[in-house]
């Protein structure tokens, strides 16, 4: 549950929205392709975080990607790159990941009940700050309530949505493949480009949704009690599977249905005018969702259905995401400046949710690809280990 906390958050709606809006609902099918080739790399990772863990000093266990990149590569090369994965991942999740998540949430407060950026900062440093003082123990508490509960507030609020605009849903599916393959009918230019949009929103948002080869959820299975370390990598695809294919997807099938068909603000968008249709709706990633919710009751039932959903997926990734960076942190350091880490960390919530969101997005991709590089590098190394797991079962 803590895994799946991390996983879900703002890139289930926000990023979500933002890859349909400017790759088109095509973008989704792509999403879909990288996370089904993504549950074998998640996999990879749980199954080598089990088999890599230790026993830290005070008796706890320990484990994530700096204990299997150093076997991979023995040595000082090895000790260079687990201390640029730990760097990495400190400032991708533990700072401006966790900047991401919050400016969402202020966000969509902000359009949903008027409260101000600086409110919503406090009231999130101060809660995330008393769940980091329990440490572990009262993260896990903490996230295996919230995200079962989060999970289904959010779908069953979806599944409303799609039985009333159920005549839509033929059309709905039928553009998800259609911009698949020809995104230039909707997103103009040549087929090159189009396609290039397309592809990269939902190899970038499927990523950040799932998290699968950033080796963050590895910190999580490490510390399962389980008889076999291919049953923590099967938790692991369960847990991507619900990320992606039943949460963004659900995301997904609501903004199309509402907003690309039928009299749907952008359902006769072309090539040529989807560019202006699109700046004249005003629609864009943070109030897609809350837009698509309103459409088929009201603006203030959207908007507070979307708020209180971001906020739940969000803070729950947060929460989880900081206790990534103090894990790496206490690795790189030790534990006092781990706890000096965990102060900046909440400051960096508030300071988030100031923030434009574009640049913390943009800033967001680029830190994801620096953790990506080392973490993929040790899976490809150690996949002989990976396999023989499958195969022991």
């Amino acid at each position: 549950m803590a895994a799946v906390a991390a996983q879900v958050g703002t890139g289930n709606i926000v990023g979500a929205s933002g890859a349909i809006l400017i790759g088109g609902p095509g973008a989704i099918f792509w999403m879909w392709v990288i996370a089904f080739f993504a549950m074998a790399t998640i996999y990879a990772e749980a199954v080598l975080a089990q088999k890599t863990k230790v026993t830290l000093p005070d008796g706890s266990v320990g484990g994530g990607p700096v204990y299997y990149i150093r076997k991979a590569f023995p040595g000082k090369f090895g000790v260079f790159l687990a201390g640029f994965f730990a760097v990495a991942i400190i400032l991708a999740l533990g700072c401006v990941g966790c900047m991401v998540q919050v400016n969402s949430i202020s966000a969509t407060c902000r359009t949903a009940f008027g409260i101000p950026a600086w409110a919503t900062g406090t009231a999130l440093s101060f809660f995330a700050a008393l769940i980091l003082i329990g440490g572990m123990t009262r993260l896990m508490k903490v996230t295996e309530k919230l995200a079962p509960f989060m999970a289904i507030l959010f779908l069953l609020g979806g599944l409303t949505v799609l039985v009333l605009r159920i005549r839509y849903l033929p059309a709905t599916f039928g553009s998800i493949f259609k911009y698949a393959f020809s995104p230039e009918a909707l997103l103009g230019g040549s087929f090159g480009y189009a396609f290039k949009t397309a592809l990269s929103q939902g190899i970038k948002r499927g990523l950040f949704s799932n998290e699968a080869g950033m080796g963050s959820t590895p910190h999580l299975h490490a510390v399962a009690d389980v008889p076999s370390p291919h049953t923590q990598g099967t938790v692991a695809m369960v847990g991507l599977f619900i990320d992606t294919f039943v949460i963004l997807t659900m995301t997904a099938l609501v903004v199309i249905s509402t907003v690309f068909t039928g009299d749907g603000p952008l359902a006769h968008a072309t090539g040529s005018t989807y560019k202006a249709m699109l700046a004249s709706s005003g629609l864009t990633s943070t109030n897609l969702m809350q837009y698509a919710i309103s459409s088929v009751s009201s603006s203030t039932v959207g908007n507070a259905f979307v708020a209180g959903c971001l906020f739940f997926f969000a803070f729950s990734s947060v929460i989880v995401w900081i206790m990534f960076g103090k894990i790496n942190c206490n690795y790189l350091m030790g534990k006092r400046l781990a706890a000096v880490y965990s102060v900046v960390a909440v400051a960096l919530i508030f300071c988030g949710t100031m923030m434009k969101s574009d640049f913390v997005w943009e800033l967001q991709d680029l830190l994801n690809q620096l953790m990506v590089l080392p973490n993929v590098l040790a899976l490809v190394v150690l996949a002989g280990t990976v396999a023989a797991a499958a195969r022991r079962k």
